[in-house]
């Protein structure tokens, strides 16, 4: 949708489609923030060990450093919209 440099800070804003019991594996970022919207399917995501419950509607944002990692844990396709902000935009 859009790309780094597209708007200041972003770092990109993009859709992800998971297929039942398709999983994004643990990792975290030093530079950025994420923020997911869950536009259909369930799933859940931890967050630093934390499970949060993924399901239409829910927005949940995760900070830098944090250990995160998406899991499709529903029968239909888990479709998720998200976006990046840099936390230093002046770096």
């Amino acid at each position: 949708m859009l790309r780094f440099g597209d708007l200041p800070h972003l770092t990109n804003f993009s859709q992800a489609r998971f297929s039942p019991g398709q999983v994004a594996s643990a990792h975290a970022h030093s530079d950025m923030c994420e923020v997911f919207f869950v536009e259909s399917g369930e799933g859940v995501i931890l967050i630093n060990g934390d499970r949060h419950p993924l399901t239409v509607g829910v927005c949940v944002a995760v900070e830098p450093e944090e250990v995160h990692e998406v899991c499709n844990t529903g029968t239909e396709e888990l479709v998720l919209t998200y976006f990046g902000l840099r936390v230093n935009p002046e770096g």
